[in-house]
Parts: structure tokens; C-alpha cells; sequence
């Protein structure tokens, strides 16, 4: 059974910084792209980073580059998120999420998911 599971959301003041953390359990994840989703009450699922486990591409939504950076070790199975400068528009509940294709920004396209992990930024 394929497992994935996030940790490390919290309350941080704006400009402060936050790393999450997915952990992915049940098969072999080396041929697999992982990303990283949010959503806001009330908004749809958005991508926000992506990086493909056998070569370690990466992509970011336009609205992060330069303040979170993803990445993964494929020896504990595990993926990280690392916000820095958050915002309070980062605020939202972060999705992980696993396919065996390639980076996409489509929710559509991922056929795993974790439960989620809530980012506050607030002062």
C-alpha cells in the first residue's frame, strides 16, 4: 500500500521560514516525479514545486522561485519542501503528492497523495 505521509506545517511570521517534509512508503520511487501542492480556503489545488526522482529536475510556480526549494533523498524515501521569506499568500494546506510520469502542474496527473499539512503565515 503506497503511503505517502507530510509533516513539519506550522504557524511562522511572515519572512520567516518553514521545511516540510513528505516521507513515501509501499513501492520503489526512484522512476517517480514528486511534487508539492497548496490550497487556500476556498481556491483550487495548485502546483508549487516538482522534481523527478532520476535525475533530480526540478520546477517551481513562478510566485516561489527564489524562496523555496525542493528536494528529495532517495535513500530515506523522503522529500522536503524548505520555504524561506514566506508570505502570508503562501498560507494554505500543502499537499504532497507522487506519479510515475513526469513534472506536472495538473493535480489530475498525480496518482498519490498525502493527507495534507497546514502553513499559517501570519503576524
Amino acid at each position: 500500500q503506497v503511503r505517502l505521509v507530510e509533516s513539519g506545517g506550522g504557524l511562522v511570521q511572515p519572512g520567516g521560514s518553514l521545511r516540510l517534509s513528505c516521507t513515501l512508503s509501499g513501492r520503489t520511487f526512484s522512476t517517480y516525479t514528486t511534487g508539492w501542492f497548496r490550497q487556500a480556503p476556498g481556491k483550487e489545488r495548485k502546483f508549487v514545486a516538482g522534481i523527478r526522482w532520476r535525475d533530480d529536475n526540478t520546477a517551481y510556480t513562478d510566485s516561489v522561485k527564489g524562496r523555496f526549494t525542493i528536494s528529495k533523498d532517495g535513500i530515506k524515501n523522503t522529500m522536503y519542501l524548505q520555504m524561506n521569506n514566506l508570505k502570508p499568500d503562501d498560507t494554505a494546506v500543502y499537499y504532497c503528492a507522487a506519479n510515475p510520469l513526469d513534472i506536472s502542474t495538473t493535480p489530475g496527473v498525480y496518482n498519490y497523495w498525502g493527507q495534507g499539512t497546514q502553513v499559517t503565515v501570519s503576524s
